[in-house]
């Protein structure tokens, strides 16, 4: 890895990983400090792609105690791009298809199991488009704890005039590998409650473990600190959430 070291504590950098049919693609990597072991976590960028917000979170997953890897899921539709540009080339080609997302993640998540430092565990974390993504990878990989952050799509269609070619992904939920925590916005219309209420019906049909929380006041995107949709308390307690459940499922 090619990096540096975040005050004396994480460290952090540009790696490769082999991805779905063995293409080679960049990530971001943040390393907590010492030998571990440390449970890993896949970050999935939002819809605005592999920007500097998502490479926060990142680092704030190993400033407590997690490998962290966010894989550029945009790096086919627009190499070398800015992230902008890339999200843009990937919009316009309706989204990352899911087939190539499931062996991004599947390459991000054997390079965490094959660190020395690693305990063997690895959860799966997205944002937006991210949050469908996180559903769907626990849905078709072998993880052990999943985080939905306000992912639309996963029970219905997206409506007519978006260019987004991607189709719900409810069907999978029977096969849903690792325990999911879904954060939710009440004022969010995709998803809107009605539908992460509906999710929530199926999942507790099908016996998964699930934790579901929606927070008045908060719209999509309410963890983004740099956009005018963030809510600090909701962000905060989303925050808490994610410690308790990640620390609950991916311990040693």
């Amino acid at each position: 890895m090619s990096g540096e070291t975040i005050g004396g504590e994480a460290t952090t950098g540009t790696v490769q990983v082999t991805g779905h049919q063995g293409d080679e693609i960049p990530a971001y990597l943040a390393h907590p400090p010492g030998p571990g072991p440390f449970a890993g976590v896949v970050v999935l960028h939002h819809m605005p792609g592999y920007d500097e917000a998502t490479k926060e979170i990142t680092r704030t997953f190993a400033a407590n105690g997690y490998t962290a890897i966010m894989p550029n899921l945009h790096w086919r539709d627009a190499p070398g791009a800015s992230p902008d540009d890339a999200s843009a080339a990937a919009r316009a080609a309706g989204g990352v298809p899911d087939e190539r997302l499931v062996g991004d993640v599947d390459g991000a998540a054997r390079y965490l199991r094959f660190l020395d430092s690693a305990n063997g565990k690895v959860g799966v974390i997205g944002y937006c488009s991210g949050g469908r993504q996180a559903f769907l990878a626990a849905c078709r990989l072998r993880l052990d704890a999943a985080v939905d952050c306000y992912g639309a799509f996963v029970m219905d269609a997206p409506p007519d005039g978006l260019p987004l070619k991607v189709v719900p992904v409810v069907g999978l939920a029977g096969n849903l590998s690792c325990p999911l925590l879904g954060l939710f916005g009440a004022e969010d219309t995709r998803p809107s409650p009605t539908e992460t209420a509906r999710l929530e019906q199926e999942l507790a049909r099908l016996g998964k473990t699930f934790e579901f929380h929606t927070y008045p006041g908060a719209g999509h995107g309410f963890f983004a600190t740099d956009r005018p949709s963030y809510r600090s308390e909701a962000a905060a307690d989303g925050w808490r959430r994610i410690w308790v459940w990640f620390g609950r499922h991916l311990a040693t």
